[in-house]
């Protein structure tokens, strides 16, 4: 924040508190600086903004390290991470990128595969990095599962489509978790015989991987104590929608289709992860002449909205983030400014 900036907005600050105080039976800190004492002692822990795609996240992020320089930006979103894909990831600037740092951006090409441990241990690696240079991680971005393992180090195995292949074969889920019950007894107590879904990835997990599913660690619904402070940002859902459907218009007006066209062309090919993109898909049938462009934007945008609704439910469920909602992602800056402890605020 620009010294004029800060000084005029601690000016209001006091003014107010002055009034304040004039009323009968007011009581309040005699200055700003008893205010924000508490805010200058240690610096503070890694922070983390998160929440539903389309939310604001990321200009709000970038609102922050504005706000306080010590922030670097770490993005933990699971398709900005290709080379190549910058419209429809929604990346920011190369003028916002040169103006704030930001991490694991660009970091692989989109032909290849990438996984979640990959990207944790990546992740973690800046962090220890930002924090060795006496800065503050900021992490932003909505790839939930991507979170969890960063902050709480979860040890995520891999995936074994031959023998789900032969799992899913098995109709009766009841049957299954019996076989769960005598290959790994712990993961089955942790789950309900009828739960079809968990019973199948654990049972791919212990009889690819050749050890228990339970032995990764206590799974995603143990939310233990973390050193990261998290935010959420929610928008009344219809807010979000409109939104979600108002980026695509943006980014189809600023070459998104040429974007895609240049993906699918490239003879490298694409990975199955990245291939997976919202928006990119799309827009790849939409290129291979199965339907028309604003058939392909109007699923695009159906499916993110689908998939807004999941983050918001995977989010929720954590009781380590700590909310802000307001109706436009700009009433929350100086909220998420007083809530991430910048002076100032």
């Amino acid at each position: 924040m620009p010294p004029g900036h800060r000084k005029g907005h601690l000016g209001s600050w006091e003014r107010g508190r002055r009034r304040l105080r004039s009323l009968p039976g007011a009581s309040f800190p005699l200055s700003v600086s008893d205010i924000l004492g508490p805010l200058n002692g240690p610096t503070p822990g890694p922070a983390a903004i998160v929440g539903a795609t389309a939310s604001g996240k990321s200009a709000l992020a970038l609102a922050t390290a504005r706000a306080d320089p010590t922030f670097e930006l770490v993005s933990v979103d699971s398709m900005q991470v290709y080379r190549r894909m910058d419209i429809g990831t929604a990346k920011p600037t190369p003028a916002e990128r040169a103006e704030v740092p930001h991490h694991l951006i660009d970091i692989i090409d989109p032909w290849e595969e990438f996984t979640v441990t990959a990207f944790a241990d990546r992740a973690r690696a800046a962090i220890v990095d930002i924090e060795n240079h006496g800065r503050r991680p900021l992490l932003v971005g909505g790839t939930g599962l991507y979170l969890r393992a960063v902050i709480d180090q979860l040890a995520v195995p891999g995936r074994f489509p031959a023998v789900r292949a032969e799992l899913e074969a098995e109709p009766d889920s009841r049957a299954l978790h019996r076989r769960l019950a005598e290959l790994d007894p712990v993961a089955a107590g942790r789950m309900e015989p009828t739960n079809r879904r968990r019973i199948l990835r654990s049972l791919e997990v212990t009889i690819g991987s050749g050890r228990p599913f339970s032995s990764f660690g206590p799974g995603l619904e143990v939310y233990p104590a973390s050193r990261f402070q998290m935010v959420g940002i929610e928008l009344p859902f219809a807010a979000l929608a409109a939104r979600i459907e108002e980026r695509y218009r943006r980014q189809i007006a600023a070459g998104f289709v040429a974007e895609a066209r240049r993906l699918l062309v490239d003879p490298r090919g694409i990975s199955r992860t990245a291939g997976q993109a919202l928006g990119y898909k799309e827009l790849f049938v939409h290129l291979s002449g199965a339907c028309s462009l604003d058939e392909a934007v109007a699923l695009a945008v159906r499916r993110t909205r689908r998939f807004a609704r999941r983050q918001r439910s995977w989010f929720g469920r954590d009781p380590r983030i700590r909310w802000l909602r307001a109706d436009d992602p700009a009433d929350l800056v100086e909220p998420l400014a007083a809530e991430l402890g910048i002076g100032g605020a």
